[in-house]
């Protein structure tokens, strides 16, 4: 193979093309590669203008760390998405945004050292001199009161926010598109409280809420038991949830389509699958369970 590099030369060119591609972890561990990738990668705006943090690296980001990683945008920053990122607090996000004020995504879910105020003043902030926020994503950040959800719905477009009404269910962990738009908490019909409210995909319910009866099934996770698949609801129609191997409730359907563990026979949600432990002997997969039983 006389046609390879050698060793301590330099990428191909085409692998820098791929780079705005690469999520932050990927893009963070491809800049320790060589010092051609490091330099790339520090000096080419455009892979981070859309900053993603989930699993691994939220559980490590801090407030200075996010804002080594943000200023490599050069005040461009467009998206920023932290997923359960608990170290985060509001001064950490304010002074983010306050050098990105072109920022029209802002998602923090789960990000619980956020507070409602900081949240608040961070909308502000990106809603100044007819900026646009379109999108914005808040469940799971504590004490939120229906007077922050106003003064929210009053800072970002009414148009958007109309749109985001007719939303059905989906996982709250899943990382919104570009083109999902407004708000994802409401205030709940059951209880009262802000959170993420949830129309039930079924058809019958879905009819009756057409007809202008009341949404019985209408609610946040809290007050209607769902299925973690596929979002209906388990009341008044004949059916418990289905065991399942997590702590995520399953509709019969669901529990049938989905694999299960070769000794309990209980099946893992899409969301926690990462917790199969494979077998090297046979097909198929154990659960976190019979896997600590029998070792």
């Amino acid at each position: 193979m006389a046609e390879l590099e050698g060793e301590g030369s330099s990428p191909n060119e085409a692998m820098f093309f791929a780079l705005s591609y690469l999520p932050l972890f990927e893009l963070l561990t491809m800049a320790r590669v060589c010092t051609s990738f490091r330099d790339a990668i520090k000096n080419d705006t455009p892979p981070w203008l859309k900053i993603v943090v989930d699993r691994p690296l939220n559980r490590r980001l801090s407030d200075d760390r996010l804002l080594e990683v943000a200023s490599v945008a050069k005040g461009q920053l467009q998206a920023l998405v932290l997923i359960n990122c608990l170290n985060i607090t509001d001064n950490g996000l304010l002074t983010v945004i306050h050098h990105n004020p072109s920022i029209t995504k802002l998602h923090v879910p789960g990000c619980t050292s956020l507070s409602a105020g900081g949240v608040v003043r961070a909308v502000q902030l990106l809603t100044k001199d007819n900026h646009r926020l379109r999108s914005l994503k808040i469940s799971g950040v504590y004490a939120i009161r229906p007077e922050d959800l106003h003064t929210l719905r009053g800072l970002i477009d009414h148009n958007t926010i109309q749109q985001k009404k007719n939303k059905t269910f989906y996982h709250l962990h899943r990382i919104e598109s570009d083109d999902d738009p407004g708000i994802d908490v409401d205030i709940c019909p059951k209880c009262g409280d802000v959170r993420m409210v949830f129309d039930c995909p079924r058809l019958l319910c879905r009819q009756q809420q057409q007809q202008r009866r009341h949404g019985e099934c209408r609610g946040c996770s809290s007050c209607i038991v769902r299925c973690i698949e596929c979002g209906v609801c388990m009341k008044g129609i004949d059916q418990e949830a289905e065991a399942a191997a997590c702590a995520d409730a399953l509709c019969l359907e669901c529990w049938l389509n989905l694999p299960k563990c070769n000794f309990c026979n209980k099946p893992y949600c899409s969301l926690h699958a990462d917790q199969q432990h494979t077998l090297s002997d046979s097909a198929g997969f154990i659960c976190a369970t019979c896997h600590s039983k029998f070792n």
